[in-house]
């Protein structure tokens, strides 16, 4: 075996440690019928965090849902590695004072107002200006519905889906992307707002099936233990739900797994893409987890 001097043995390791990341993310996003995209990636402490998720659950690219208040960080994430990441901008709407930070992100680069998740009604006064300001702006905006408190999102947030449609007819030139609890829980016409996360046979005619059909600024967000706890209820409904929206629907994890594989916390982003891609044909499963995001949200 013929040897080889410091300077090439070095060069060899530097080269063997930058595909070693490279080769694992291939090996995750090979599990999958085609490229991913999340839209929903909260800013996580260090974007190490952000990239070891995607890389671990097979994720191209991801949007970052940051608070105007980390925006240098967003901002900075997005600049270090544009083929990764692109990002949305968050306020609480009660804090009246912060709507003109929210629109100087939108027009230095957020490409959509997220997630939104205040203490208000969905049709509330507050929410109504950022919605004419998404649609003065041409950026989409995701809200949080929940109208049951849980451990881990104590309270209630953008309360009265169930008249929801009065705001899509109201703003329509507004992209709305419904989120969380209330929103998956009410594709069920039986959901009575007494739990989060309901099991057992779907109902036909819930409104969060009818609005989107009805409303064509109206998009859905598949996140969190919501949208994987409506995939899993009723495969059946589940399956023709997502052939029926299939230009509606968009991936998201709202994941806080921390490496992407479930090692040590439950990862619900693996487990949802398994559900859809148990669930969907791949050209199918390439609209939700790829082509209506960059459609929607205008990512080039």
């Amino acid at each position: 075996m013929p040897s080889i001097n410091r300077r090439e043995f070095l060069a060899a390791a530097l080269t063997a440690a930058a595909v070693r990341p490279l080769t694992a993310q291939q090996s995750a996003a090979s599990e999958w019928p085609g490229p991913v995209i999340d839209i929903h990636s909260h800013l996580r402490q260090d974007i190490a965090g952000n990239i070891a998720h995607l890389e671990g659950a097979g994720v191209t690219k991801a949007v970052l849902l940051a608070n105007v208040s980390a925006s240098d960080r967003a901002r900075a994430a997005v600049r270090d590695y544009p083929n990764r990441f692109v990002r949305f901008a968050s306020i609480d709407v009660t804090k009246t004072d912060l709507f003109e930070a929210i629109a100087r992100e939108a027009r230095e680069g957020a490409l959509g107002f997220g997630e939104i998740k205040s203490q208000v009604a969905a049709a509330g006064p507050e929410m109504q200006r950022l919605y004419a300001l998404a649609a003065d702006l041409g950026v989409p905006i995701t809200i949080h519905f929940q109208e049951v408190t849980q451990p881990g999102s104590q309270g209630m947030f953008n309360t009265g889906l169930k008249q929801f449609d009065a705001m899509l007819k109201k703003f329509p030139k507004t992209t709305f992307i419904g989120h969380a609890d209330a929103f998956w829980a009410n594709v069920s016409a039986d959901y009575a707002e007494d739990t989060s996360y309901p099991k057992g046979p779907i109902k036909p005619g819930g409104v969060t099936d009818r609005f989107l059909g009805d409303y064509p600024n109206l998009f859905a967000d598949m996140s969190a233990n919501s949208g994987n706890n409506f995939l899993r209820r009723d495969p059946e409904f589940a399956a023709g739900f997502l052939k029926r929206h299939q230009d509606k629907l968009m991936f998201g994890s709202d994941c806080q797994c921390p490496d992407g594989r479930g090692g040590a916390v439950r990862c619900v982003a693996r487990e949802t893409l398994g559900e859809l891609k148990k669930l969907a044909p791949p050209d199918l499963f390439r609209k939700i987890a790829w082509d209506n995001a960059h459609r929607v949200l205008k990512i080039r």
